[in-house]
């Protein structure tokens, strides 16, 4: 199971969005990941009530699948500063980009502990009873802001399988252009959620 959020288009030439984010759950009751923690991330959890902290304040989000380093992917992870521990899945290039250069995470740190758990690309890892994900390289071009270089896990992308139904669900961060490789990673899947940057004027 899996929910995307948007909000109401405002007027003007292109629809107003919240920036992408993707909640999953193996069933009913969670736990919960997300893909991304972006800064729009407490208005995506106040619109979704299965996100709602009950009443004893714990969370449902398991944990936080990092696509990249990017600070629209992970800028929301202060706001989920009050969590005891927030586990984040993240390839070594990941984490390192964060470990190393960035003050947000230095900033989280200070709130609660950082659980950092690998992703190798090609690999699969079990996140909860049913429910696994393999990351996966995303080719990019984007300008090399971290100096990570063209270090495999830069970007990646996840394929989440359900294992007691065999269902799938492919998330595509920063595609811009769908490659052989990534149409062999969509392959089969039964959705496909693609955060592309193919914006034209017309």
């Amino acid at each position: 199971r899996a929910e995307h959020t948007t909000v109401t288009p405002s007027p003007g030439a292109a629809p107003a969005r919240t920036q992408s984010s993707v909640a999953v759950s193996a069933g009913d009751g969670g736990p919960w990941f997300l893909i991304n923690a972006s800064p729009d991330v407490r208005t995506q959890i106040e619109a979704f009530p299965e996100l709602h902290p009950p009443a004893d304040r714990t969370s449902p989000v398991a944990a936080v699948l990092l696509t990249d380093a990017e600070l629209d992917h992970t800028l929301g992870l202060l706001q989920l500063r009050e969590a005891d521990a927030l586990r984040l899945y993240a390839t070594p290039a990941v984490q390192k980009t964060l470990s190393d250069g960035s003050g947000l995470l230095r900033t989280l740190e200070r709130y609660c502990t950082v659980e950092w758990q690998a992703m190798i690309p090609g690999t699969d890892v079990a996140l909860a009873d049913g429910l696994c994900c393999r990351a996966f390289d995303v080719p990019t071009t984007k300008r090399n802001r971290f100096g990570t270089g063209t270090d495999h896990g830069r970007v990646v992308g996840y394929r989440l399988t359900d294992e007691r139904s065999g269902g799938t669900l492919v998330y595509l961060p920063g595609v811009q252009s769908l490659t052989p490789e990534l149409q062999a990673e969509i392959a089969g899947c039964d959705r496909l959620l693609i955060d592309g940057t193919c914006w034209r004027d017309d």
